[in-house]
């Protein structure tokens, strides 16, 4: 099975078709030349200031981190580009509204890095993004989406330089303990401004860089918004950057409450909205 190609113009229902048949889809100008540029002239003096490797101790996070690999959080607050092009983007919330809306009502991101794996790292250890949630590798393919991850490339990515690999169908495979083998990936080539959309059931990891370039990407991924977070952006994005961001990208970060499907409300304050208490509100 391969990873399927759509234009960006394909629209919600193929791409996300797609998705579902393979696991992930490769959206293909997702991006303009303009905008990529522009995220990385964002991103290009934190990432310059970035040391590579992991600030975990242990073995395992440390390889899955990438001792030669950057990463870049925080990016609302770094990036006006990403926060007014890409979280606000309409083809997101129309393909994450389709995806987390019928199951669990809402969803927020829960992270958005940059990821610029450099010469020589490794292959990353194959994994599911929702294996943080260990109660959905127990309920296996049929339980709804956990989370889903957009990576746009920002750079070439190719098989020499570390393209993310996937295992194409291994999001339907009844054992979700079960990671695959090396030799059952493939690479997602791209361009930059091409989108790998992936579901959070599917064997992926970034791949092994044998040039002496970096392949940069951003990955952001969305997730049911009963689930916490990987990043805590109301103690990271200043207010003053909040309120110059739209009310749906305020939702995503955390700065207004959430109302899950059945769900009286989470994230409250004195059980009234959020966004009411801290000023994003007038009424």
């Amino acid at each position: 099975m391969d990873i399927k190609r759509l234009s960006v113009t394909a629209g919600r229902d193929a791409i996300l078709s797609a998705m579902e048949e393979c696991g992930g889809v490769i959206i293909e100008g997702f991006l303009s030349p303009e905008q990529v540029q522009q995220l990385n002239t964002d991103i290009d003096p934190s990432m310059e200031s970035l040391s590579a490797g992991s600030k975990h101790f242990d073995g395992w996070t440390q390889d899955f981190h990438g001792s030669m690999t950057k990463r870049l959080t925080n990016l609302v607050t770094i990036s006006p580009t990403f926060a007014r092009d890409i979280l606000d983007k309409d083809l997101v919330h129309d393909l994450c509204e389709k995806v987390f809306t019928e199951e669990s009502g809402t969803y927020w991101m829960t992270t958005a890095q940059v990821i610029e794996i450099g010469p020589g790292n490794k292959a990353q250890p194959l994994h599911r993004d929702q294996m943080q949630f260990p109660i959905w590798t127990k309920f296996g393919p049929a339980a709804p989406e956990a989370c889903i991850n957009f990576l746009i490339a920002l750079t070439d990515f190719t098989e020499e330089n570390g393209a993310t690999r996937v295992i194409p169908g291994s999001h339907k495979w009844p054992d979700f303990s079960d990671y695959g083998l090396p030799q059952d990936t493939m690479p997602a080539l791209m361009k930059p401004g091409d989108a790998l959309l992936i579901s959070g059931k599917v064997v992926h990891g970034g791949g092994f860089n044998k040039t002496d370039g970096n392949r940069r990407g951003v990955a952001f991924t969305f997730q049911c918004s009963y689930l916490t977070p990987e990043e805590a952006y109301p103690f990271m994005i200043p207010m003053e950057t909040i309120k110059k961001l739209s009310p749906r990208v305020q939702k995503m970060v955390g700065f207004r409450s959430q109302f899950p499907k059945d769900s009286p409300g989470l994230w409250q304050w004195n059980y009234e909205e959020l966004a009411r208490h801290i000023g994003l509100m007038s009424n």
